[in-house]
């Protein structure tokens, strides 16, 4: 039977970095995310003035900013969005109903490539010509509500 190599010093863990369109707010979080998703809701949409918006989990303690500071907006009971002052760019979303996390916008992340999403959230919203093709999971509502409606979309391309 081989040796078993004596365990590594701990590893650093990995800091991933973000930021604003004109770098007056740049923020980071260490580890992985809790999750991400893409949020199909018609109040996401309106707050990035997109088809879905794309979202990064992490915990309050993972997080912190490293210049400057967002100003926050409450969009609805107990949800408050940031954005840059200066240039508007949305940042990160905060609700009552995620204690002891924040939802960053994947867009602002500095390589937004290094995440994969693992589900779609409010499909029962879903625009019907912003209809990915990808095999995730889509849940009407939350995820944390129930099983899947379907994985993939609507229809096969």
């Amino acid at each position: 039977m081989p040796k078993s190599s004596p365990p590594s010093a701990p590893e650093k863990a990995k800091t991933t970095r973000g930021r604003c369109l004109c770098r007056t707010i740049e923020y980071a979080f260490t580890g992985e995310p809790l999750w991400t998703a893409h949020c199909h809701c018609e109040s996401c949409r309106r707050a990035t003035s997109s088809a879905f918006a794309t979202y990064v989990g992490v915990g309050l303690d993972q997080f912190h900013y490293l210049k400057g500071e967002p100003t926050g907006y409450v969009s609805s009971p107990g949800v408050t969005r940031y954005f840059c002052p200066k240039c508007g760019s949305p940042l990160a979303f905060v609700g009552d109903r995620w204690p002891g996390e924040i939802h960053l916008y994947a867009g602002s992340l500095d390589n937004p490539d290094a995440i994969e999403p693992r589900g779609h959230v409010h499909a029962a919203e879903q625009l019907r010509w912003a209809d990915l093709h990808d095999e995730l999971p889509r849940y009407a509502t939350l995820s944390k509500d129930g099983s899947p409606i379907r994985r993939g979309p609507k229809t096969k391309a």
